[in-house]
């Protein structure tokens, strides 16, 4: 009885690895959040669906929250590294940092803290990185923006330099203010992040 027991088990603990085997991550703020939109227009659920048609086994987990901090993810990220074990994980913080005008030399730690984090479970890091509007000043928005291209070689990570290309300066693709993308930017914004994520999965 005890024997049949510890197999029920095992096959239990097997299945669970094997759920988690195949996690993907996406750790952002609101512009991977679906902001203002139905969660299945937002990129993620995009991909999501995408994936389920090319790599069924993938499971995508979003865990983006509106106005998070790299502070904020810092203290989230590693209990969602434990509870999913995720095989990838695409990291998009840092905009609401530039927003709030935070110090970048705090914002490029706490980035490079969760890459660390990520990497030491064995996971796949995917950088993404953003542009700040033009008001905030040219050195502080060229500085904000070569934070992620610095870790990107630093860390040698996938890197998407900038996930609003060919979508910020495009009202027709941009909500009312003028910082998230509405839904019909939505599809571009993973037109701009699949060709890099896509080859970093490597499965068959």
């Amino acid at each position: 009885m005890m024997s049949k027991v510890c197999v029920v088990l095992l096959c239990f603990l097997s299945l669970l690895t094997n759920a988690h085997a195949n996690t993907l991550l996406v750790f952002g703020d609101s512009l991977s959040a679906a902001y203002n939109l139905r969660q299945q227009q937002g990129w993620v659920s995009l991909l999501s669906q995408q994936l389920n048609r090319s790599h069924p086994d993938v499971n995508v987990v979003n865990a983006s929250i509106s106005g998070e901090t790299t502070q904020g993810g810092l203290s989230r990220l590693p209990k969602l590294l434990e509870t999913h074990q995720p095989k990838w994980v695409v990291l998009e913080l840092g905009a609401n940092d530039g927003l709030r005008g935070y110090p970048l030399n705090q914002m490029k730690q706490n980035l490079a803290h969760m890459i660390d984090q990520s990497q030491q479970t064995g996971a796949k890091v995917l950088l993404v990185g953003n542009h700040l509007p033009s008001n905030y000043g040219r050195t502080y928005t060229t500085q904000f923006f070569n934070v992620y291209s610095e870790l990107a070689k630093e860390y040698q990570l996938a890197y998407v330099p900038f996930m609003l290309e060919n979508v910020a300066l495009d009202s027709t693709l941009m909500q009312n203010d003028g910082l998230h993308p509405n839904a019909d930017g939505q599809p571009v914004v993973l037109e701009n992040i699949a060709p890099t994520l896509l080859p970093l999965l490597n499965l068959p």
